[in-house]
């Protein structure tokens, strides 16, 4: 069935009105997405904020009239409102969505495989993670550096911490490239269930990824550390991952933006040997060893 997709320009306070009345006129969905690729970076706890300049979808069924619509939309937003009605032709959203993803390479020797494709080398480590609520399935530029990283490190017979773990990516990454243990912490409870799950889709022992809370896990050194979040954290954390550095391990740290390189740097310097800085797509990743 073809649909009708209503594209409005609107501001952040106009979101929740405007998606009352589409939805009150019989939109069967509504979106909101960038309307110029601003990032929103670090927003506050509990909030969902949306950018300066936002474009509102809404859906219709395609037996809804046009010019009715039009007529609504003008009385809702005004006769200077910034909208545009077009025609979506069906198709197999889900088959469509999947199409986007494919397995990606990361280093020399580790693959992030969707779980419906095959894996490009089979020989080679081949994490299977899907795409979508999984905090982190290395799309990103903050988690392909980690996972480049990761990928360079030798691990075989390393304890492993991934503060902030999300989906357990860079935890599972470790352990599949030969850490002995990895150990994941996270504020959010489903992030902590998303790690569970894809540790037992990739054949991981639970015995060999516990996942806590921060308040409850274990106050235990480990050989390597990563911690992807945000610069903010990464600075107030400094005291604490430093702590859960052995002498002589290893630190990563990502989310971290190239203006908040120096600030993050500083934040670690007196204790580690900080590497030279990598950056991806104005992305930044700082490494160093424990004094």
């Amino acid at each position: 069935m073809p649909w009708l997709q209503v594209r409005l320009a609107i501001t952040p306070d106009q979101a929740e009105p405007y998606e009352d009345a589409l939805l009150g006129l019989g939109a069967v969905s509504v979106t909101f997405m960038d309307a110029e690729d601003q990032p929103i970076f670090e927003p506050d706890l509990g909030t969902t904020p949306l950018w300066s300049k936002t474009h509102l979808l809404a859906l219709f069924e395609s037996d809804i009239n046009e010019q009715d619509l039009a007529k609504h939309l003008t009385l809702i937003a005004g006769t200077g409102a910034d909208f545009h009605i077009e025609h979506i032709e069906d198709q197999d959203w889900e088959r469509s969505w999947m199409d986007n993803f494919h397995p990606m390479r990361f280093g020399q020797r580790l693959w992030i495989v969707p779980s419906w494709h095959e894996a490009p080398e089979p020989g080679a480590v081949n994490l299977h993670l899907d795409p979508g609520l999984a905090f982190g399935t290395g799309t990103h530029p903050t988690t392909a550096l980690c996972l480049e990283w990761l990928d360079g490190q030798p691990l075989e017979g390393y304890q492993v911490i991934d503060f902030g773990c999300g989906s357990g990516i860079l935890a599972i990454a470790a352990l599949l490239l030969g850490a002995t243990r990895a150990v994941g912490t996270d504020i959010d409870v489903q992030a902590l269930e998303a790690s569970r799950d894809n540790a037992n889709r990739n054949g991981v022992d639970p015995a060999r990824f516990p996942v806590y809370l921060p308040a409850d896990m274990p106050d235990e050194p480990a050989d390597v550390v990563v911690a992807n979040i945000l610069a903010g954290p990464l600075v107030s954390l400094a005291p604490q991952l430093s702590r859960l550095v052995k002498s002589g391990g290893r630190l990563a740290l990502s989310g971290i933006l190239a203006e908040q390189a120096e600030e993050v740097r500083a934040a670690y310097s007196a204790d580690f040997e900080l590497d030279p800085t990598a950056e991806r797509e104005g992305w930044i990743r700082i490494t160093g060893i424990k004094r």
